[in-house]
């Protein structure tokens, strides 16, 4: 049964009082100095935490502004863990970009002190520097998703991806940006097949933007991405995604993670 979660980057503009004007990184900055005081970090990560459990969800994927390799040190480290075990919470992976091998190596530290597997984000840095990245990823245990950003065609992924390194590189499909793309969700993850590590189930207003909105709302075609899923018997992970600018996402999260069990067959 594929556990369904959270990914906290849903949050990205809650520290900007949902008035991001200035784009992606506005919020992650905002959110890096919101969570990096040690003295505060309890509270803010812990309320977090309960905002998520009370949303019905058992797992999530850990954004990297929540808690990020270049600040984290070890009390960040076992308050994370032990807040996470008194919501009966787990980690599936740190859903964070890793744009050199110096990056990768410090959130490899980072995955492995938490005994989080899987790191799931951009990699550009596997274009030239792909057997420093794997050294650095069978160092430390951990597996690299490549998530689809800039990409058009699932082929600009498997060919990051390549041999799979023994398993430790896969796709983190993003079914948003496929959308953005104006490429078929359901037709890229068949392609991505058996090198999915994990998919963020996202869905945009229309294509050539990324507005995103709730499943089924929009022009990803999410359950037939779902079909698309249980066709090639995939087993992993679905991440719920949504991460507006303007408004708190909860209401929506909550429906479409109801939206997501029907599909599934789950539920009442």
């Amino acid at each position: 049964m594929n556990p369904i979660s959270f990914i906290t980057a849903n949050f990205v503009a809650r520290q900007l009082g949902y008035y991001m004007t200035e784009g992606w990184m506005q919020g992650d900055t905002a959110t890096q100095n919101y969570f990096r005081p040690l003295e505060t970090f309890p509270e803010r990560f812990g309320a977090m935490l309960g905002e998520i459990k009370a949303m019905g969800f058992e797992a999530l994927d850990l954004w990297g502004a929540h808690l990020n390799a270049a600040w984290a040190t070890p009390e960040h480290v076992a308050i994370a863990k032990d807040l996470l075990s008194q919501h009966g919470l787990r980690v599936l992976s740190f859903a964070t970009w890793v744009g050199s091998v110096e990056a990768l190596e410090a959130t490899c530290k980072l995955a492995q002190a938490m005994e989080v597997p899987l790191i799931a984000g951009g990699a550009p840095m596997l274009k030239d520097k792909r057997p420093e990245a794997v050294a650095r990823l069978e160092t430390y245990g951990v597996k690299l998703g490549v998530e689809n950003h800039p990409e058009k065609s699932p082929a600009e992924v498997l060919d990051l991806i390549g041999d799979g390194a023994g398993g430790l590189l896969g796709a983190a499909c993003d079914t948003g940006w496929w959308a953005t793309q104006g490429y078929s969700c359901p037709q890229a993850i068949r392609e991505l097949g058996e090198h999915l590590f994990t998919v963020h189930l996202k869905d945009v207003k229309t294509a050539g933007a990324h507005k995103t909105c709730r499943l089924g709302d929009g022009v990803a075609d999410i359950e037939g991405c779902v079909r698309a899923l249980q066709g090639i018997g995939y087993g992993g992970d679905i991440g719920i995604e949504h991460e507006p600018e303007t408004f708190d996402p909860t209401a929506d999260v909550v429906e479409s993670k109801r939206r997501l069990e029907a599909w599934l067959g789950r539920g009442a």
